[in-house]
């Protein structure tokens, strides 16, 4: 038994529709697309296995499940193909789907604390490209 509650009521049916309707989107993005199949590659037991990851990390963000052991923000700092920009991109990805595939009392705190996470994420890569004599980038 988890010693905290979840944030907010999620099924993990509903993670996972929502990690599958959202890696289709961003295989299927622009921009976003081959950032991440350069991180990915194009077989779909990859691609599965990163739904999967990141259905754990959102599982123990939320339902405070503790399957997820990643560091993501290093991940994304270390990874050069990543910018500051991709996280608005990649947000409102987020948002659009959660919306489409999931009932409003999932989707908007799920979105919510996305963005929350999302916006650290951006501080952090957007330092880590940052010059080492630069102020610190803060929003």
């Amino acid at each position: 038994m988890n010693a905290m509650p979840p944030r907010f009521e999620l099924t993990h049916a509903q993670v996972d529709t929502m990690m599958h309707a959202f890696y289709a989107g961003i295989r299927a993005h622009p921009v976003l697309g081959p950032v991440f199949k350069g991180r990915i590659g194009d077989s779909p037991d990859a691609w599965a296995a990163h739904e999967e990851k990141i259905a754990r990390f959102w599982r123990n963000a939320i339902l405070h499940e503790r399957g997820y052991n990643g560091r993501p923000q290093q991940v994304h700092m270390a990874t050069p193909s990543v910018m500051p920009e991709h996280f608005d991109l990649w947000l409102d990805l987020f948002e659009d789907t959660a919306r489409r595939v999931l009932p409003g009392k999932v989707a908007t705190p799920w979105v919510a604390l996305a963005r929350r996470i999302g916006a650290g994420m951006k501080m952090g890569v957007a330092q880590a490209r940052a010059p080492r004599d630069a102020v610190p980038v803060l929003r």
